[in-house]
């Protein structure tokens, strides 16, 4: 299930500037929505293999397929046994088609997995089935989407919710799925809810925060399936394993599967990564979650920080604690906001695997940059970190980068090769934000960090 919890922590920057009023958007921020570019979407896919040794892959996977999000055990491994359908029924978005078409395919090349779509008419494995945001999260409000098991449509869904057909625990093997995600939403949204809750009608259910590589895991960083990610599915659907094996089967497989996909894993020093304390995962949920005041949240935040130090952790676990910290705090404690980025930062950028949170630190600091007036050093952290945000296929990252860096060159007087790059942001905000409200608001917001520092006037 995608978790709509920590969308606000890379994506929102208005706490940097304090409220942006409507007459400042008339302020020279680019061109007005009639104007805006063509969508620009990814083309080829930029996949780095997973860099971790065999024996750690193993007890992570061992972890995902064994367990679901709330702690349960799951007493047997399922999966798909045979060639796996796919159709797309409902309110179907113009962008879903060639993103899952886009997905079938790497799942087919990386996982080794059968899977082709077929027409909504048809009868399938997998429904994936597109409805308005806001009557999926009547159901469920604190997902963005999610994937239940035995059912083929949301009228299903709606009946038989409470019962035990939906139980995952049940299970001994999967023949049908139906993955709910939001039509109306941008196509950016869409698409990662495809990639992660497609993996998850496949394959592991759980997520796990020690994990920096991959999209089973709920800080939401990565939101297309990882080199790890297509690793473990590979090793789902291997020949060795079937539906109904117990952990303790599968784990006696998985060695000679991961040799045998991964021979790379078999030199690499065995990181060993301790299972994450029920007490952490709780207070980063509350600090992340809606439920509680700004204040609690901070504190929630602080305690996650706390406990991480507790564990002696200095992996993405730590470095995620304290992000959450910076981001509660940029409202009112700038300070501890700025001290707690660069500590994340540090942590991420010390790892290759975790150059995609290093960016989306990053973006934080070149905020904090451009609103002190410090355009070179902005221009520096965006030129540093475009590269994992494109390989990692986050369109809305990578358009807030590119609209700061122009902000930052219209700060230097090269207006010319700012609105060059305001340009090319707009097209990727255009997949990463969706309407042109919303692509314009976050120019408002970007354009506001600096509007101080230059000495405009709201027009």
């Amino acid at each position: 299930m995608r978790n709509i919890l920590f969308v606000f922590l890379a994506l929102t920057l208005a706490a940097c500037s304090g409220s942006v009023p409507d007459d400042t958007a008339s302020r020279a921020i680019g061109p007005r929505p009639s104007a805006l570019p063509p969508m620009k979407t990814f083309a080829n896919p930029r996949v780095a293999p997973a860099a971790r040794s065999n024996a750690e892959i193993a007890r992570d996977f061992l972890d995902l397929s064994f367990e679901l999000e709330s702690g349960r055990r799951l007493p047997v491994l399922t999966r798909f046994e045979g060639p796996i359908s796919v159709r797309v029924t409902g309110q179907v978005p113009p962008s879903l088609g060639p993103d899952l078409a886009r997905l079938l395919r790497r799942l087919r090349r990386e996982a080794g997995i059968s899977i082709t779509q077929v027409g909504a008419d048809k009868d399938a494995a997998i429904t994936i089935e597109a409805i308005p945001r806001a009557q999926l999260q009547r159901y469920v409000p604190q997902a963005a989407c999610f994937v239940v098991p035995r059912l083929s449509s949301w009228d299903e869904f709606k009946r038989l919710r409470r019962g035990p057909t939906v139980d995952w625990t049940t299970l001994q093997t999967r023949e049908r799925m139906a993955i709910f995600l939001p039509a109306d939403v941008a196509p950016q949204e869409i698409r990662d809810c495809l990639h992660e809750e497609l993996a998850q009608a496949l394959g592991p259910l759980n997520d796990l925060y020690r994990l920096g590589d991959s999209v089973f895991n709920d800080d939401n960083f990565h939101t297309i399936l990882t080199g790890f990610d297509m690793l473990i599915l590979r090793a789902y659907y291997a020949p060795q394993l079937s539906s109904g094996m117990t952990r303790e089967t599968v784990a006696a497989h998985l060695p000679g599967i991961l040799a045998q996909l991964n021979p790379v894993g078999q030199r690499a020093a065995d990181g060993r990564t301790g299972r994450t304390p029920r007490t952490w995962i709780d207070a980063i949920e509350e600090a992340l979650g809606p439920r509680t005041s700004d204040k609690a949240r901070r504190a929630s935040a602080a305690r996650a920080v706390e406990i991480a130090r507790q564990q002696h952790w200095v992996d993405n676990r730590m470095a995620f604690s304290l992000f959450a910290l910076g981001r509660l705090s940029l409202s009112g404690e700038a300070d501890i906001a700025l001290a707690s980025f660069l500590q994340a930062g540090t942590i991420y950028n010390s790892r290759p695997e975790t150059r995609l949170q290093g960016a989306h630190v990053a973006m934080q600091l070149a905020a904090f940059a451009l609103s002190s007036g410090q355009a070179e050093a902005a221009i520096v952290l965006v030129d540093e970190n475009i590269g994992p945000v494109a390989a990692a296929e986050n369109a809305a990252l990578l358009s807030t980068l590119l609209m700061i860096k122009s902000e930052a060159l219209t700060m230097q007087g090269h207006t010319g090769q700012a609105r060059a790059v305001r340009l090319d942001s707009l097209g990727w905000a255009r997949y990463g934000f969706g309407s042109e409200k919303a692509v314009r608001l976050r120019l408002q917001e970007i354009a506001a960090l600096s509007q101080r520092i230059r000495g405009d006037a709201p027009s």
